[in-house]
């Protein structure tokens, strides 16, 4: 009987990892995903829409450069602004060790109404929230990661390899519903500096800090 009762976890247990076609909702309980646009949805996210002219940077606001893939660093009053997007999930070599967590240790967000992101803190800060042009999802930035440090790129989290790889690399519009904290940020980071990313993204918001204070 208890090789029986066994064998019915073990299943019950892979069925709850495969999560390719479903969503988890707010509470926490599975459903079947939704399409919201027939024909939009490549099985568990909705295809973003085509940015607009009137995302690129804003000529009256001053010009903040390039990073490392061409992509423009926008002047944070600009909210809605053109990204460089990646994917990543947590059964990747390198973020194997943290498991579905986060970097701040809470769990990975994939719902059907918020999920996480990962960038450059010193570009978008911890708690960031925003969301992508055709979506309906809200994304938080509650990670972070070395290729990220010094782009604008943001990683979009997607709990299996399969929807990694069909978000793949995108260029999407986003608008900025709010800005995380760079107090929180620098916080978290404050004894990870022994890591080479980490201390790019610390010294970046102590001079942006320090920018800020010589204004006032």
């Amino acid at each position: 009987m208890k090789d029986v009762l066994k064998s019915v976890a073990a299943l019950i247990g892979l069925l709850l990892f495969a999560g390719a076609d479903v969503v988890w909702g707010a509470s926490g309980a599975r459903k079947p995903a939704t399409p919201v646009n027939p024909g939009t949805v490549s099985h568990d996210f909705i295809m973003p829409a085509a940015p607009l002219p009137s995302a690129r940077p804003d000529p009256k606001l001053p010009k903040l450069g390039r990073d490392r893939h061409g992509m423009p660093f926008y002047h944070p009053s600009q909210l809605n602004r053109v990204v460089r997007t990646t994917a990543y999930t947590h059964s990747e070599l390198d973020h194997v060790g943290y498991g579905a967590r986060n970097a701040v240790g809470t769990r990975l967000k994939y719902t059907d109404r918020e999920r996480s992101a990962a960038a450059d803190w010193s570009v978008y800060p911890l708690g960031t929230r925003f969301m992508i042009k055709g979506e309906p999802y809200v994304y938080v930035v509650d990670d972070y990661g070395g290729a990220l440090v010094g782009t604008g790129t943001i990683d979009i989290y997607h709990p299996t390899k399969d929807l990694m790889r069909k978000w793949g690399v995108r260029v999407v519009e986003i608008q900025v519903l709010r800005w995380g904290s760079s107090q929180l940020s620098m916080k978290v980071l404050a004894d990870r500096t022994r890591y080479r990313h980490c201390a790019k993204m610390q010294a970046a918001l102590r001079e942006q800090s320090r920018h800020r204070s010589s204004l006032r």
